[in-house]
């Protein structure tokens, strides 16, 4: 991959950040006006509040609610959701034509072609997904073997978008045992020849987060909660 190619995947990694990314998580989080959009343990409520800000007002508990989710889960599956959308729009000179592949590629390390499916982080597969992973790849060897193409186990892969080996989950390490899981670094790095193009991607991730500030729709749905709670202490 050139450098050409490499900045052109930035600028789009960019504009998919803020298009995909940044806008839903934006929706999703709007969505939270109402405590019926959370499920409330009435046990562990007015303690997180206590436990995190000091007390526990109607305010506080209210962002015992909101926090965890604008900041944890509702990103987290926002990315992870949006993560086709990466490979068909970011990654679009690469998109698999190999049935349950997502992308194939040149690899810049040892320079043979690499039929990928790709994963959002370390812990985002389970124990039923080895086998549906493991099975896609022994599809594509069977296709290969009938089209009399040459093809190496290790010409399967997973890419894990960030994390690193030692952070990758017991499901994925199973896989490696058999075909190689790459991750963060390492896949971007068998992808364009760049060591630093993972740095340089998350880069580009901050820069449209510099844009981002939606901290006064938070204190709106912070307030609208806050007397949701107080109501119904009264």
């Amino acid at each position: 991959m050139n450098e050409n190619e490499k900045q052109a995947i930035l600028l789009k990694a960019k504009d998919f950040f803020r298009k995909r990314i940044a806008k839903n998580h934006k929706i999703n989080t709007q969505k939270l006006t109402s405590l019926k959009q959370f499920n409330v343990n009435p046990f562990t409520h007015k303690y997180l509040a206590q436990f995190a800000f000091g007390d526990s007002s109607p305010e506080n508990m209210a962002k015992a609610l909101l926090y965890p989710r604008i900041l944890g889960t509702s990103i987290s599956t926002t990315f992870g959701t949006q993560l086709q959308y990466f490979c068909n729009e970011v990654l679009s000179s690469y998109a698999s034509t190999t049935s349950g592949m997502d992308i194939e590629f040149i690899d810049a390390i040892d320079g043979r072609k690499k039929y990928c499916q790709t994963k959002a982080g370390p812990n985002t597969i389970n124990y039923d997904d080895v086998t549906t992973i493991t099975n896609h790849f022994k599809a594509v060897r069977n296709l290969a073997r009938t089209n009399h193409l040459k093809m190496n186990l290790d010409d399967c892969i997973v890419g894990v978008f960030y994390g690193s080996k030692e952070d990758l989950n017991q499901f994925y390490k199973k896989i490696d045992e058999e075909y190689p899981v790459y991750a963060g670094v390492e896949f971007w790095l068998h992808l364009t020849g760049d060591i630093n193009f993972y740095n340089e991607l998350i880069n580009a991730f901050a820069e449209v987060a510099d844009e981002m500030d939606s901290s006064a729709l938070i204190q709106e749905i912070i307030h609208k909660l806050a007397l949701e709670i107080s109501s119904q202490d009264n």
